[in-house]
């Protein structure tokens, strides 16, 4: 394994021109608009986990299309007052797994809230996956004819509705909610952060999803390659392919980011290249004019797509404690 990108001093500078189609707001206005019709229609049901410090929840709230979409919501046992929370999303191809496993943020103290993914996990089915199109094997060809129907646009709406379903929780402090994830769950993450105007902060690692006409042409790595399968056996569908995929770079979406972000890149990712990730950070609040002390990114040289690991975590939680701290003087919303 060895450094295949641009060197880390370009990669610094590097902000490419991002296709972005001319009707992008007005799209995600108007699909979560039309999703803000269906009652969230949260429940959470206790569940037993096997740990003395952390109570476990089984939450299922309406998604996109009023699908039910679940989730572990993780609480530290002992509480006082509305917690901030940490809502996050997954790598591609998993769900959220069993209720033990992903726990970090409860044990720092936080409200913990874990999204399965619609059609990747065991949990959530995806009701819209006949599109009645072809599809290369996996999740990034879905739909891809069309925005309406990709498969992002309903996983991203469910990823925000989680926000709006972990804010009407009691034990949540609604002014005080971050998002993270690492690769997929990364570029969701950023969407969201585009989508969502009010966050805490932002911590997407590795993500994937972002700068998407690079990523297609410079890795043959899946699930990129995922895309240059399809397109290479479907030629005539390579422009609306890139047209579709525009409306759902997670790049493009961070422009609209106002939101402290921490991002994480590995020099040597062959599935998210780096270049891909220094798309995001360097265009991640741009629309809005951010200060380059609301961004930062921590950089592996000599990492993978593993990104900093556990090393990274500590990282982590340092900064978010940091911008909890510096949020204590803004009033709660209720």
């Amino acid at each position: 394994m060895a450094h295949f990108d641009l060197p880390q001093e370009q990669l610094e500078q590097y902000v490419p021109v991002l296709p972005e189609p001319p009707d992008l707001d007005a799209f995600w206005a108007k699909t979560l608009a039309d999703n803000d019709g269906f009652d969230l229609r949260t429940k959470a049901d206790p569940v037993a986990n096997g740990l003395a410090t952390i109570d476990t929840f089984d939450v299922t709230f309406a998604g996109f299309g009023g699908h039910p979409v679940r989730g572990w919501l993780h609480l530290p046992a002992t509480r006082t007052g509305p917690l901030p929370a940490v809502v996050e999303y997954l790598g591609y191809g998993s769900g959220r797994g069993v209720p033990h496993e992903k726990r970090l943020w409860a044990c720092a103290g936080y409200a913990h809230f874990v999204m399965d993914s619609r059609g990747q996990g065991r949990d959530t089915p995806d009701p819209d996956t006949a599109t009645g199109d072809v599809a290369a094997p996996g999740f990034l060809t879905r739909g891809v004819l069309d925005p309406e129907r990709y498969y992002y646009r309903r996983l991203y709406t469910d990823a925000v509705r989680a926000v709006a379903a972990v804010r009407a929780h009691p034990a949540v402090d609604p002014s005080r909610v971050a998002v993270t994830g690492t690769s997929q769950g990364g570029g969701i993450a950023l969407a969201v952060a585009g989508l969502v105007p009010d966050l805490l902060a932002v911590l997407p690692d590795v993500p994937f999803l972002c700068h998407f006409p690079r990523a297609a042409t410079f890795t043959d790595q899946p699930p990129y390659a995922e895309i240059t399968r399809y397109v290479k056996l479907h030629r005539e569908h390579a422009a609306t392919v890139m047209r579709t995929l525009s409306y759902f770079d997670g790049a493009t979406l961070a422009r609209r980011a106002t939101a402290p972000a921490l991002f994480s890149v590995g020099l040597m990712d062959r599935i998210c290249p780096p270049s891909t990730v220094y798309a995001a950070f360097n265009h991640y609040g741009a629309r809005r004019a951010m200060p380059a002390t609301g961004k930062q990114i921590r950089v592996y040289p000599f990492n993978d797509h593993e990104g900093g690991g556990p090393d990274h975590e500590v990282v982590k939680l340092a900064w978010l404690a940091a911008r909890l701290e510096e949020s204590q003087s803004i009033p709660a919303r209720r």
